[in-house]
């Protein structure tokens, strides 16, 4: 994650494509990624999660680095989709493998805890990452490199034995990895949580873009995103414990309100740097609860032994929402300012919070019935 948010400074500034190609490239690498996920969820659920993390692990290590061959368009198109290919396994395995390691009634904390790690990781890696950014990207993508490296070996390792797992009852793999997107209540609720990846997305990739544009620097930038996974790590273990008896779906609402409230201060603060601090830190509030409950909401839909396959579908629809945010960001500022496009993404959010909102208890008594099933 350190190299991914200054990759659109890269390519922009060093590269010299346009902004709007890059979101475009962007939003290619994470809809291949997502149409993958199901795919390889749901052959997880069959084969297990071990070989497919640590396959995934070894061939993003080889072509991550391959950014910095990228000069134009067509290379840039190239490695977009290379790692779309590539990655479409971590996100939806992975969390289905923490999930068939974690009790039932303890998922949204587990779910927090590892978070955390990520947040923690992130915290230590993205600071520093903004100054090697600003000396040269080629260290920066060697030790990205080596930290992939490094979790094949954990995986290796430190997964031994026998993993538990649920066995699915369908017949055949197809019918496991097209299920998730007949489910219609799955579906009604990840058109409305779109907005959270969507939000994680113009934080971790539009909002350096907007501010390296107002006068400020890699290195600050950096600064301010480990802040925000300072404030992650501190609290998002402690919150989920008190949140999951609840239910995932109870505090959703106000985490969109959350995110809203970040864009309007990207677009409502004169002073570049006081409104990516203030925004910043708000969005990670709402990030506290979206960033455990949104899974755990995800697994209360998923029917027994399908737990890969639905993990894969909201990985499809996450690399979606991250993946057209600089797309999206680049069209619209272009058409109507920064000012403008953060005021049209604050008043998107917010009609999803309300509907998150108004729909909380009907969501959670179809989980429920699923859980029963």
């Amino acid at each position: 994650m350190s190299l991914v948010t200054f990759l659109g400074i890269w390519f922009v500034h060093e590269a010299g494509i346009a902004l709007a190609t890059v979101g475009l490239a962007f939003l290619c690498e994470n809809v291949l990624r997502g149409l993958l996920a199901p795919v390889f969820g749901a052959l997880s659920d069959r084969v297990g999660r071990r070989p497919l993390l640590m396959g995934a692990s070894l061939v993003t290590a080889c072509v991550l680095p391959s950014f910095l061959l990228v000069s134009g368009p067509l290379s840039l198109f190239a490695w977009s989709i290379a790692m779309g290919v590539a990655s479409a396994v971590k996100m939806p395995v992975g969390a289905a493998l923490l999930l068939d390691l974690s009790p039932p009634e303890r998922r949204q904390s587990m779910l927090a805890l590892n978070y955390t790690v990520v947040s923690v990781a992130y915290t230590l890696a993205v600071s520093p990452a903004g100054y090697v950014a600003e000396r040269g990207y080629g260290l920066l993508a060697a030790l990205s490199t080596a930290g992939y490296l490094l979790v094949f070996f954990l995986y290796l390792f430190g997964l031994r034995g026998p993993l538990p797992r649920e066995r699915s009852t369908n017949e055949t793999f197809s019918r496991d990895a097209l299920s998730v997107f007949k489910d219609r209540i799955f579906l009604a609720f990840a058109a409305i949580a779109l907005a959270f990846p969507f939000g994680m997305g113009l934080v971790v990739f539009a909002s350096p873009l907007f501010a390296t544009e107002r006068g400020l620097g890699e290195g600050f930038i950096g600064l301010v995103l480990g802040a925000n996974s300072i404030i992650v790590a501190l609290l998002a273990v402690p919150l989920a414990s008190r949140m999951e008896q609840a239910g995932p779906f109870r505090w959703l609402g106000w985490a969109a309100l959350l995110v809203a409230a970040c864009f309007a201060c990207y677009a409502g603060i004169p002073h570049a740097g006081a409104a990516l601090v203030a925004g910043t830190v708000i969005f990670s509030f709402g990030e506290l609860v979206f960033s455990s409950a949104v899974p755990a909401a995800v697994a209360r839909l998923a029917p027994p032994g399908r737990r890969g396959a639905y993990q894969g579908g909201w990985t499809l629809v996450s690399s979606f929402g991250m993946g057209s945010a600089l797309f999206f960001s680049g069209l619209l500022r272009d058409a109507a300012g920064w000012n403008g496009a953060w005021l049209f993404y604050a008043a998107l959010t917010l009609a999803a919070a309300i509907a998150l909102l108004l729909s909380r208890e009907w969501f959670l008594r179809r989980s429920e019935r699923v859980r029963q099933a």
